[in-house]
């Protein structure tokens, strides 16, 4: 029986790869990947041969079936099919083969992009993409063919990849548009092939659980430079690679300041290491006078270091990526649903919002969020809002002292203090 598409999405991956007929020849390959495949066979001068048709979806069935029939015909005129074919191939212009292409765009796009990231967007063209329309000629990639490879991205549960990949084809189309190699750029009609991805928020606990959360951190029996990255970074609420990959030289205890680099010198062996703040500047953060105390009992165990916190089996490397969400198990705490490191962030943010005593500028500015706004953004300093955020810092840590001995609300405890400074 012919087959049909839906036969096709029925077939099912075993531990061996095998045919599924169509007729005349045509035949999909199923492999144990999961890939599927058309081949044709035919024989000519008394040859058994096969000629491939490329991937399914990408190649529809309709157009296999074309393909196919296109063989026959020079089959019956006397011509063996795969020699058109290989004169096809060598008669494409290398420098028009959406591979070419995409190596130009990544390779003019390199100054924008540190190392890490230009070889993951590298490496997901050359799993994704190449095999299937690399050497294909770019004036010929059409809309169909660009959402074909998304799908079969999106179908494997990467949507994330997918959306990346949609973002990656339409930078390359645009560039083979203003190299004048097309004219137009056929990954705009791209909207609805991927799934839409629902925002989940990294876990906090909420505020009325800080005295549980600061009593568990007092508690924690393991290595003590670990509870002190804890208390720091409850204190700070930095994000995990602005924390663990700090260096003393950062630090100005005196002026009670600490400023993260833009990006920082890169560690051999260690992943992401050349990251400093995430929005690319540099990111003031205001010490209170209790992060100072837990910095100076920090220096004390790593000072020798030229990191803050250096790892368990050496001075030389920070600390695993992995340590906090680590240590908040430890102390009892599910870091998918109730609290992470970076939970912490979300936690501050509650808080000193609720106190109401600052202005959502000022807050913004000190977590470090990107300004949405780009022309307001070109006007926004590193020190802006300085003065407030010293005074935020300390509130914040204030705050934190007074909730291990019971809660307090935010907005109950701002009220107090300023009735209390008007009384004084």
């Amino acid at each position: 029986m012919a087959l049909t598409d839906s036969k096709i999405r029925a077939a099912k991956t075993f531990l061996k790869s095998y045919k599924i007929t169509d007729a005349y020849g045509l035949y999909l390959l199923v492999s144990t990947s999961g890939s599927r495949l058309w081949y044709f066979r035919y024989s000519f001068g008394g040859k058994e041969s096969r000629l491939a048709f490329g991937p399914y979806p990408q190649t529809t069935l309709a157009e296999a079936r074309e393909k196919r029939d296109a063989a026959r015909k020079l089959l019956a005129s006397g011509i063996c099919p795969s020699l058109p074919r290989e004169s096809e191939k060598t008669a494409v212009d290398e420098t028009r083969t959406f591979k070419h292409i995409a190596t130009s765009w990544h390779t003019s796009s390199l100054r924008l992009w540190s190392a890490s990231h230009a070889d993951k967007i590298l490496t997901c063209l050359k799993r994704y993409a190449f095999p299937d329309m690399g050497e294909m000629d770019i004036a010929e990639i059409e809309t169909r063919h660009l959402a074909q490879l998304i799908k079969a991205i999106d179908d494997k549960g990467v949507h994330d990849v997918a959306g990346r990949m949609r973002q990656y084809l339409t930078k390359i189309m645009r560039h083979a548009v203003q190299q004048g190699i097309i004219k137009y750029n056929p990954a705009f009609d791209l909207g609805g092939v991927v799934t839409p991805i629902v925002t989940q928020h990294l876990p906090a606990l909420p505020l009325r659980r800080l005295p549980e959360l600061l009593v568990n951190i007092d508690n924690y029996q393991g290595r003590i430079l670990t509870r002190l990255a804890l208390e720091l970074n409850l204190h700070v609420f930095l994000r995990s690679s602005e924390l663990r990959f700090a260096r003393w030289e950062e630090f100005d205890l005196k002026a009670r300041i600490w400023i993260v680099p833009a990006q920082r010198e890169t560690i051999k062996g260690v992943r992401f290491s050349e990251r400093g703040a995430k929005m690319k500047d540099e990111h003031l953060v205001p010490l209170s006078r209790q992060a100072v105390d837990l910095l100076k009992q920090i220096k004390a165990l790593s000072g020798e270091s030229v990191f803050v916190f250096p790892g368990a089996r050496g001075l030389d490397k920070p600390m695993s990526e992995n340590t906090i969400n680590k240590a908040l198990r430890v102390i009892g705490y599910d870091t998918k649903t109730e609290v992470c490191g970076h939970g912490f962030r979300t936690m501050a943010c509650g808080a000193l919002n609720e106190s109401g005593l600052w202005s959502k500028d000022a807050i913004e500015r000190q977590m470090s969020h990107k300004e949405r706004n780009g022309v307001r953004a070109a006007y926004v300093h590193k020190a802006e809002h300085l003065e407030a955020r010293m005074e935020m810092m300390q509130w914040w840590s204030d705050y934190l002292d007074v909730n291990r001995g019971g809660y307090i609300a935010p907005y109950i405890y701002a009220r107090r203090n300023k009735f209390d400074s008007v009384a004084v």
